[in-house]
């Protein structure tokens, strides 16, 4: 199916099943524990082995040798995997770094070896006995000090001039000029990055968490130097990604090099501390925004400059793409600069690049909003625009920021924040309330399903979409249900297995409405089969209460498959009305906060998120994701930070200890608003995405609440109480 024009009214419309509230129908299997993840797959791959990964104990240089005599005499041990003796691998195309290191060494805990055993324990043990000598280099660890050598990416991101930024913002009556930095920050979901692989012949099956089968299948094929249609990927379950599992890492290739040199199935997972040094983290930024307006609050000149760093081959934190869109003003100008850093690669994290980028410009927005003696929620709504400001003949497809902040500056009470700093006290706490805009762009990707009607009116949906805790299973299993008008519990969906057709994946925010979509093609076809089948006028057939009504008669849906099950696939394919309008989803995060104004302890009190986001596909779902996405919104202004060892090159804080994110007691009463909004030229499904627009702007506005309870402006993330205490009011 070609959806290159605007959505008409179609069955999704009828809203008897998408569009309500539905437990998720996974959910009983994930809280019994009956939920077979990656390392749990013991049924399909019996007697298993278990590898330990080796890290690098340096960030950069080589190995100068390695001694493995005394691990491979070790109790258990089955074989060792290293570089020497690994045979050619090539690099995939989603990976900076080597997967399996050596001689060469590119990033600290670069994983170098596998030791394969028996059992976990003779495997670490027998790890421990491997001696390793380096030959360590010079490397840039320092985003800072590698900053003014960092250089224009074309290919992601060249820079943008409208109209003339420099000439403007000198002649603004009001001007900002500021720099923010965000730091490190790791992906730290529950479940590890973990691979069971097993070999038949030349054909390899790898059990992993992975967010993108497809891509990952094909970078597999391309590490291992074997065919892609030799490789099966199978991930029905994922305990969590974040980005951090879109791609192939080092668990899923040592699985598969150490079961063909053990013969039999190995299972890795990386301990904590590899995650954060030898998997993809979101980078650290630099950035400097320049805003000009006039005494009237209306923009003139903005700027957004742009720092992170990655290894060499890597690619940047794109923290200037919201500034692109989100505000008026006549002249831009927008710069991303990539320095060479030699820390482990930067990559896809919750929202990258709007969600750092919005930490800095919607703190940047407030900063102007006070010089100006402005409301920060009027000040936003005067700077809306409802067209690109860089190609203003091109729309948005729907664009209601007005219509969030204006809800959530009534739902929340904005009326009564005090614009004098420090003046609201409670106890010992001095109280402040903070706004910022959300902005997340809206994307989609193409989409098959394969779909089965069995003689007993079941339908079943097989695509290797992902769920990483979002709730996949259930949406497409809803949109089945609404399209062929069967209740819910007459779908059996199946999901993140290469041998179905290849779906969107569970990234960036395209999932929910990319691959509904392409279910909704799929059951599409199979109305029209059904009919066919039936002697009924496809274009007539109503599909409801398991029957198919046309033409004065109604049969059952079931009477269509009694000769054999109906299968077909389908594929949604998008034209370019994302090139005719702009799409993008938008957000109102309100946060009132309190600040110990002894200690300079922040707390949260209270969290308020408006959504603009299409049409919401499950009200309850959708609402667990935004919630979820405001709590990391905590942990990134309050406390997360992959902390740089800037001598040795590594993040000192590689475990849940030591990476603090939010917990039960951080996180206050919340409360999520989803706007009235169907967008015709997004999907069929008039669907967007939800999950990264939860979290974008969600960490400026507990700065900005910080700010109004304290004073105190906090540039630099995390605002910790360090930043505070020494600036904080009298306490009489």
């Amino acid at each position: 199916m070609k959806f290159d024009t605007p959505a008409t009214r179609n069955p999704i419309d009828q809203l008897k099943v998408v569009g309500k509230p539905l437990d998720r129908i996974d959910g009983p299997l994930k809280t019994t524990g009956t939920a077979p993840y990656a390392y749990e797959q013991h049924q399909a791959a019996p007697n298993a082995a278990y590898g330990h990964v080796i890290g690098a104990g340096i960030a950069k240089g080589r190995i100068a040798s390695m001694e493995l005599e005394a691990a491979r005499r070790a109790p258990g041990v089955l074989a060792i995997v290293t570089a020497a003796n690994a045979g050619t691998l090539g690099k995939g195309n989603f990976n900076t770094a080597k997967l399996l290191g050596g001689p060469e060494i590119q990033h600290y805990h670069q994983a170098v070896a596998l030791v394969v055993a028996e059992t976990f324990e003779q495997a670490r043990a027998a790890a421990g006995l491997v001696r390793i000598r380096y030959d360590s280099g010079r490397g840039a660890f320092d985003l800072a000090a590698a900053k003014d050598a960092a250089v224009v990416s074309e290919r992601e991101q060249p820079d943008i001039a409208v109209g003339d930024f420099a000439g403007a913002f000198a002649a603004a009556p009001v001007q900002l000029d500021a720099t923010y930095t965000t730091p490190d920050q790791s992906h730290a979901m529950m479940e590890p990055q973990a691979s069971i692989a097993a070999w038949e012949g030349d054909k390899l099956t790898l059990w992993t968490s992975n967010q993108m089968i497809d891509w990952s299948r094909g970078d597999m094929a391309r590490t291992l130097g074997i065919p892609k249609e030799n490789v099966r990927l199978v991930s029905p379950y994922i305990g969590g990604g974040f980005g951090g599992k879109l791609f192939v890492r080092a668990d899923a290739v040592l699985a598969a090099l150490g079961a063909r040199a053990a013969g039999r199935p190995v299972k890795v997972a990386l301990p904590r501390p590899l995650i954060a040094n030898n998997t993809t983290h979101r980078p650290a930024t630099i950035q400097r925004i320049r805003i000009g307006a006039g005494q009237d609050g209306r923009i003139t000149a903005i700027g957004h400059q742009s720092w992170s760093g990655d290894l060499p081959g890597g690619g940047i934190e794109n923290a200037t793409q919201q500034t692109r869109l989100l505000y008026a003003g006549a002249n831009r100008m927008i710069q991303a600069r990539l320095a060479t850093l030699d820390l482990p690669e930067g990559n896809a994290m919750r929202a990258p690049g709007e969600t750092p980028g919005l930490m800095a410009l919607e703190i940047a927005m407030d900063e102007m909003a006070e010089k100006l003696g402005m409301d920060p929620v009027a000040f936003r709504i005067l700077n809306d625009t409802q067209v690109d400001p860089e190609k203003p003949e091109r729309p948005f497809s729907q664009r209601q920021l007005v219509q969030c902040l204006r809800t959530g500056a009534e739902r929340f009470g904005w009326a009564r924040r005090n614009a004098n700093h420090g003046s609201v006290r409670d106890g010992r706490w001095l109280v402040g309330m903070g706004v910022a805009a959300g902005f997340r762009n809206n994307l989609v990707r193409t989409s098959a399903a394969r779909v089965r009607l069995a003689a007993d009116g079941a339908v079943t949906v097989e695509t290797d979409m992902t769920d990483i805790g979002t709730g996949s299973y259930t949406i497409i299993g809803q949109t089945a249900a609404e399209v062929m008008g069967v209740p819910l519990d007459k779908v059996v969906v199946r999901l993140g297995d290469s041998d179905f057709p290849v779906s969107a994946g569970s990234g960036g925010q395209w999932g929910a409405n990319s691959s509904t979509a392409g279910v909704y093609a799929a059951c599409m076809k199979l109305r029209q089969t059904v009919a066919e089948k039936l002697g009924l006028n496809a274009e007539e057939a109503v599909f409801a209460q398991g029957k198919v009504s046309a033409g004065g008669r109604s049969t059952p849906l079931a009477d269509a498959a009694q000769a054999g099950e109906l299968v077909v696939e389908d594929t949604i394919e998008f034209g370019d009305l994302a090139k005719k309008f702009q799409q993008s989803t938008f957000a109102a995060h309100f946060v009132e906060v309190g600040v110990d104004i002894a200690t300079g302890e922040p707390r949260i009190r209270r969290m308020l998120a408006v959504c603009a986001a299409g049409r919401i596909l499950n009200p309850k779902q959708a609402r667990s994701q935004v919630i979820g996405a405001m709590t990391m919104g905590i942990g990134g202004a309050l406390s997360e930070e992959l902390a740089v060892d800037k001598r040795l090159g590594f993040f000192v804080n590689h475990d849940l200890a030591g990476y603090e994110v939010a917990v039960h007691a951080d996180v206050p009463h919340q409360e999520v608003i989803f706007l009235d909004e169907t967008d015709d030229k997004s999907s069929p499904m008039k669907a967007k995405g939800v999950g990264e627009l939860g979290l974008c702007g969600v960490s400026a506005a507990i700065a900005n609440a910080i700010h109004n309870a304290t004073g105190i402006r906090v540039r630099d993330y995390p605002v910790t109480l360090d930043k505070l205490i020494d600036r904080l009011p009298a306490l009489a």
